[in-house]
C-alpha cells in the first residue's frame, strides 16, 4: 500500500498546479475525463492516484512524471543509469508495485517502469484502466494475465505485447508467484 505521506505530497503538487493554472476542480476533472468527485478525491489525498492519471496530469501541465512523484525536476539529458532495485518506487495500486526506471532523465518520450504484480485468484475480474498513448510490456518472471478490451491473453517469461493503451486494459499475476514485467508507456 502506498505511504500516506507520498499520496498527500503528490496530491498537494497536483492542487498547486491546478491553482497556478487558474483551473477549477470541475475544469480539471473535465480535462482528465472523470467526475469532479473522483478528481477531488485524488487532489485531497483521500484516494490513491493511478499511474495513468498521473501521466495524464503530467501531459496536461507539460511536466515530467518525476516532478509529480518527487517534487524535483528531472535534470539528466545525456543518459540516466538506474541500477537494479534503485528506481523510484511508485506504489500506486494495491497488489502492484511500480518502479520508475528513468525518473531523473529530462524530456523523456516514454515512461519505463519495472512492475511487480502480486498473485490474485485468477477467477476474479481484472481491474482495468486506460490512458492516452501506447504501451509495451515484457514479462521477465512469472505468468501475466492481460485483458485488453475484453481480449484475454496469458504471457510467460520472455513474451511481450505492444498495444493502444486508450483501450481498457488490466493485468493480473497467474498462479502463486508474483509476476515481474517491464512496462514502457509512450
Amino acid at each position: 500500500m502506498p505511504e500516506q505521506n507520498q499520496i498527500m505530497d503528490i496530491a498537494r503538487r497536483i492542487a498547486e498546479l491546478r491553482e497556478i493554472s487558474d483551473m477549477t476542480t470541475s475544469e480539471m476533472a473535465e480535462q482528465l475525463n472523470m467526475s469532479e468527485a473522483a478528481y477531488c478525491a485524488y487532489e485531497s489525498g483521500q484516494t490513491d492516484i493511478p499511474i495513468s492519471v498521473l501521466i495524464a496530469i503530467g501531459e496536461l501541465f507539460h511536466i515530467e512524471l518525476a516532478a509529480l512523484l518527487t517534487g524535483s525536476d528531472a535534470k539528466l539529458a545525456m543518459y540516466s543509469l538506474c541500477r537494479a532495485g534503485e528506481g523510484v518506487d511508485v506504489a500506486r495500486r494495491t497488489g502492484y508495485k511500480y518502479q520508475s526506471l528513468a525518473y531523473n532523465f529530462a524530456g523523456k518520450i516514454c515512461e519505463p517502469f519495472m512492475v511487480t504484480v502480486q498473485p490474485h485468484e485468477t477467477h476474479t475480474p481484472v481491474a482495468q484502466n486506460s490512458h492516452a498513448g501506447q504501451e509495451f510490456d515484457m514479462v521477465l518472471e512469472g505468468q501475466l494475465r492481460i485483458v485488453i478490451d475484453n481480449h484475454e491473453m496469458i504471457l510467460n517469461a520472455g513474451d511481450c505485447i505492444y498495444f493502444n493503451s486508450s483501450y481498457p486494459h488490466g493485468m493480473q499475476a497467474v498462479g502463486e508467484q508474483p509476476v515481474r514485467f517491464l512496462a514502457i508507456v509512450l
